[in-house]
């Protein structure tokens, strides 16, 4: 079977250099080995995700060349799939929800901060201090049927017990440096949100679902998302999902060494076009030329 690859940019603003670069990357890499490019519209957040952000990524990808295979997948368009998954890790007894707020959680993590630091994930974010795993299942029913706002999250020891030892095959590079067979280790990322009350999924439970309803054999992405495939790995295992080949990039960076931003208008793909730019151009400028 050809090789199966993937870019996945969300419709919340315009792309950038850094799309670029790994859209680039994917199409390359399909056409060297002989294999599929997919393009997924990951519009899962509502508030954020717009009609128009995701004409200009059609436009965008097209302006640099690139082709990809129709239909394309949009996330909003098959929340069941997700919503299935989810069952199933419920039915595992995975999953709980928890009802505090981001405001309410800012002031339990600070309480706890008294004695020391609280543990954060890998992308810095503090792990979840609540004690809402202690709720009995009636407690539960009654504040989900009040109508609170819930997140659901993944039980994430009962998780890794039942997983046991995870590793993931990088063909890239890590931040560090990576390579090869990397041990994976999920417990860092804490009980993570696979849900929230009003949308039936998370970037990390509907991304290893797409990917393996849609056969990616190889995931190219940056290095941002590095640690996060430990979190990946985990939920593949839990539902019994192929295990793709995972290859991460280094970013693409601006003058002050920061992580691109959708915001930035210098290295904006529409704005440089705009400015006489050329796709072979912006080949160079992400090193590709």
């Amino acid at each position: 079977m050809p090789p199966v690859f993937r870019f996945a940019p969300s419709p919340n603003g315009l792309l950038h250099l850094g799309h670029a670069y790994s859209a680039l990357l994917n199409f390359d890499r399909a056409r060297e080995t002989g294999g599929r490019l997919l393009l997924r519209i990951e519009d899962i957040d509502a508030t954020r995700c717009r009609p128009e952000y995701e004409a200009a990524i059609y436009e965008d990808l097209a302006w640099l060349g690139i082709a990809w295979e129709t239909p394309v997948r949009r996330q909003s368009e098959h929340l069941g799939d997700y919503r299935a998954a989810l069952e199933r890790l419920s039915a595992l007894g995975l999953v709980y929800p928890t009802f505090e707020s981001r405001a309410e959680i800012a002031r339990l993590i600070a309480a706890r901060e008294v004695d020391g630091p609280w543990p954060r994930d890998p992308d810095g974010a503090p792990l979840y201090p609540g004690d809402a795993k202690s709720l009995s299942a009636d407690e539960r029913s009654h504040l989900i049927a009040s109508g609170a706002p819930y997140a659901l999250r993944l039980d994430m020891q009962a998780a890794c017990r039942r997983a046991a030892r995870l590793n993931w095959n990088e063909r890239g590079e890590g931040p560090d440096g990576e390579r090869g067979i990397v041990s994976a280790r999920p417990e860092a990322w804490g009980d993570v949100i696979l849900a929230r009350k009003e949308t039936p999924t998370s970037y990390h439970l509907s991304v290893v679902v797409d990917d393996a309803l849609q056969g990616v054999s190889e995931i190219v992405r940056g290095q941002d998302l590095f640690h996060a495939t430990a979190v990946h790995r985990l939920l593949q295992v839990l539902l019994g999902l192929p295990e793709p080949a995972y290859r991460h990039h280094p970013l693409i960076r601006d003058e002050a060494g920061r992580k691109l931003s959708k915001s930035s208008r210098s290295t904006g793909l529409r704005a440089l076009r705009a400015a006489g730019v050329t796709s072979a151009r912006v080949r160079q400028l992400v090193g590709l030329g």
